[in-house]
């Protein structure tokens, strides 16, 4: 029989090319002595039967005050691959930064206890990692080909809570809190010194903090059925998270949510490719600034126009601004900057400067100047600030992205 040293994976750098990459799959539990035998003898069964990877089972109890530790203890005890520690404080984010900061693995990963996930994803939650697609991978309920049954008050909160992160923080993943998770091992590991959450808001935190930084998160529809017996606290979840959003922004504006991460450099696949020059980044995003600036423009001045009519120079220069704004910054955050909710902060801070000079300026013409007169000046204005905002935005934004 092997010994128990010979089949753990050994800390190597992820090099797919030479070898098969190693996966360490996380289970934390709190309080679960009646799911845990269940999930690891399935789990373990399912991958003993021809999973093509290096793996083994790591159950993190965190502060479980039942039988749980004694379970997992014996579990371990059965399972050649099977390994338990025991944290003495709560929260699955802590849970999770103890296992994958110490895991030898080349690739980390973790699910719920409960198996509410189907393992039938788990290879290619886990190959998309282990073939360098992607940095992270996520199981998602809510993209197109995955399967769920769960009750309406958990789609609603859900659907929300991600519509809140898409909106708000421009994300590209749809399901931050589906508990199926794997990244690279030397990549996560930077990531989680910046996470300050140890419980529930640790995986969004993670995601959000791994798209500011430029890395890929590769999503796999699931197969998802709801396990009544939880240990989630809806309410209480979602305001600790909200709490967390809040956070995250703030820092995110801040430019304190800069990490350096590893990444793999764009090179051709074929040895003689000749490839095309990149193009000028600056001159590409002051174009791409500058027709979104010429557009909101135009769009500032026939909102202008009508509301003159029947509203002072200052209000109607108010309504204006706040609705060609959205438009502008909203498509520079897409096109231009491709930043998240920092964008938004910094624009609004802008924006209150950018109001005051505007009505300055419309304030300051001589009384009968006429209507053209006066669009002509605070469009003038409008175009004038838009590239002092270029100048600021590009400060802030250029200088923290990678090209």
């Amino acid at each position: 029989m092997k010994t128990r040293a010979a089949t753990e994976p050994s800390p190597r750098v992820l090099d797919t090319t030479a070898r098969p990459a190693s996966v360490d799959i996380v289970i934390p539990v709190l309080n679960e002595e009646r799911a845990l035998p269940g999930c690891v003898r399935t789990l373990a069964r399912f991958l003993g039967d021809g999973f093509p990877l290096p793996w083994r089972i790591t159950i993190v109890d965190n502060g479980s005050t039942d039988a749980t530790w004694p379970v997992a203890n014996e579990l371990a005890g059965q399972f050649e691959r099977v390994h338990a520690r025991r944290l003495d404080i709560r929260g699955r984010g802590a849970a999770l930064r103890a296992a994958w900061q110490d895991s030898p693995a080349d690739i980390v990963a973790y699910m719920d206890v409960d198996l509410s996930t189907g393992l039938g994803a788990l290879f290619p939650l886990v190959a998309s990692v282990a073939g360098g697609h992607s940095e992270i991978a996520i199981g998602t309920r809510l993209a197109r080909g995955a399967r769920t049954r769960r009750s309406l008050r958990r789609e609603v909160v859900s659907r929300a809570y991600n519509a809140l992160l898409r909106y708000g923080f421009g994300v590209r993943f749809s399901d931050a809190q589906c508990g199926f998770k794997a990244a690279r091992a030397d990549v996560v590991r930077p990531l989680m010194a910046k996470v300050e959450d140890d419980s529930w808001f640790f995986d969004t935190e993670l995601l959000l903090l791994a798209e500011h930084n430029g890395l890929r998160v590769h999503e796999v529809p699931v197969d998802w059925i709801e396990d009544t017996d939880s240990r989630v606290k809806i309410v209480r979840t979602a305001v600790d998270d909200l709490k967390g959003l809040a956070r995250v922004a703030w820092s995110m504006s801040m430019g304190r949510a800069r990490v350096e991460v590893a990444r793999a450099e764009l090179r051709p696949t074929h040895p003689d490719a000749v490839v095309a020059r990149p193009r000028a980044v600056t001159t590409v995003k002051f174009t791409s600034f500058a027709v979104t600036g010429i557009v909101s423009a135009i769009l500032y001045a026939l909102i202008y126009l009508p509301l003159r009519d029947v509203w002072s120079p200052a209000l109607t220069n108010f309504a204006a601004l706040v609705l060609a704004g959205v438009v502008h910054t909203e498509a520079n955050r897409r096109w231009t900057f491709h930043r998240r909710t920092a964008m938004h902060v910094r624009a609004a801070a802008l924006f209150l400067a950018h109001y005051a000079l505007t009505t300055m300026a419309v304030l300051a013409l001589p009384r009968g100047a006429g209507r053209l007169t006066e669009v002509s000046a605070v469009a003038g204005a409008y175009c004038l600030l838009t590239l002092i905002r270029f100048t600021a935005l590009d400060r802030w934004a250029f200088s923290r992205t990678r090209n």
